[in-house]
């Protein structure tokens, strides 16, 4: 008898979607989305699209259910701590998007602090949540959908086979900017640009190490970061912002980032709120045999020209491309390329046959401190060295 999985998912938003649609792509195992928690008028439209029986608008009721498994927390990551303590508390597994957490300012809402400060309260943090998750006997899957493109993955078996010594990589996530209202204040989101899409190419180039240490039977760890932030859109009329959605007010829409390992080798991350013409999700790998462009935005399977875009307002090209006349590269099998079918499945295996997913607490806890190294360097101007 094929194993059944009960989900219940916590928020309707575009992630929400896309997580929908991969677990519709899940052989091998049953799953039920039996309920979604969500505050957003769209809920009950989302519910319907997917076949989802129950909607609720608390969450905590939701969590009471005992048929459901695992809570798929897609959630503004100001919430994000909380629901997994929830979750756990209910002794169900986790599924949680990124960041894991991060540090929204001081509980009397002064956004009064310093980013050292905040390097050191997310430590504190992440301790806690170790040790809830450790406690609590239930699986905790970071949904860190790079981990999982077939491109990283199809990279890693070449570099596997030739056990290759990663010496450099580039990565990035760039587009025009998040349209929703909390993306632009550090309470809600807790940082810019980096801790919303730089998070992204930073846990592929940390999950690449891991491997190849694990494959050289090695340990290798970052040893500093060094990083360069700024609001560039910042001297921008509205005029000027006319195809760029970010309206930042205290976070950045410009991260740089250079991370030093133990063995010598680097890796520069980029995140930018303020690139037009759709998303950027790229990770260049340098070996000291070989080299491998992973582009997990790939558009070019479909080349679509018209002269006007009337009749296709609903009709999907690819995230953040503002404009639908003339040529378009149309990003097909977006939930497989992009890595949330590869994601899902491997989630509920491990919930079905009780086994440890890929892209697990650790890796979460070393990208959300790592981030806000070097948010602690982008502030001072200093290299930030750590332990990890």
């Amino acid at each position: 008898m094929m194993k059944k999985v009960v989900v219940g998912v916590i928020g309707s938003g575009f992630a929400a979607d896309l997580h929908a649609c991969a677990y519709q792509k899940v052989y091998g195992v049953e799953v039920v989305m039996k309920a979604v928690a969500s505050l957003a008028p769209n809920a009950g439209e989302f519910a319907a699209a997917h076949g989802i029986a129950e909607v609720y608008t608390d969450y905590r009721e939701m969590l009471k259910d005992p048929e459901i498994d695992v809570v798929d927390v897609i959630a503004p990551p100001f919430l994000h701590e909380e629901m997994i303590k929830a979750a756990i508390e209910h002794k169900k597994h986790v599924i949680c998007e990124k960041p894991l957490t991060g540090y929204f300012g001081p509980a009397d809402g002064s956004q009064s602090f310093t980013k050292e400060e905040a390097f050191r309260e997310v430590q504190k943090k992440l301790k806690e949540l170790r040790e809830a998750v450790e406690a609590g006997g239930v699986k905790f899957m970071y949904a860190e959908n790079y981990i999982y493109t077939p491109s990283i993955q199809r990279s890693l078996e070449f570099l596997n086979a030739q056990n290759s010594r990663i010496l450099f990589m580039r990565a990035e996530e760039s587009h025009n900017g998040s349209h929703a209202a909390h993306a632009a204040l550090w309470k809600c989101s807790g940082g810019g640009s980096f801790i919303r899409q730089g998070c992204h190419p930073l846990s592929a180039v940390l999950y690449l190490k891991e491997q190849e240490a694990e494959k050289r039977g090695e340990e290798i760890r970052v040893t500093s970061v060094m990083a360069d932030m700024g609001n560039v859109s910042g001297v921008l009329n509205e005029e000027e912002l006319a195809f760029i959605e970010t309206r930042a007010v205290d976070v950045e829409d410009l991260a740089n980032v250079l991370l030093t390992f133990s063995d010598g080798s680097r890796a520069v991350i980029m995140a930018g709120d303020m690139v037009v013409g759709g998303v950027k999700n790229l990770v260049e790998i340098y070996t000291n045999k070989s080299v491998y462009y992973c582009n997990m935005a790939a558009t070019d399977g479909l080349r679509a020209y018209h002269d006007q875009a009337q009749g296709l307002e609903n009709v999907y090209v690819t995230e953040k491309l503002t404009t639908k006349t003339g040529w378009q590269n149309v990003f097909l099998e977006e939930e497989l390329m992009r890595g949330y079918t590869g994601e899902l499945q491997d989630f509920m295996e491990c919930v079905a046959f009780d086994r440890q997913p890929k892209s697990g607490f650790e890796l979460a806890a070393k990208t959300a401190l790592l981030v806000y190294a070097a948010y602690d360097s982008a502030e001072t101007g200093r290299r930030v060295s750590l332990e990890l």
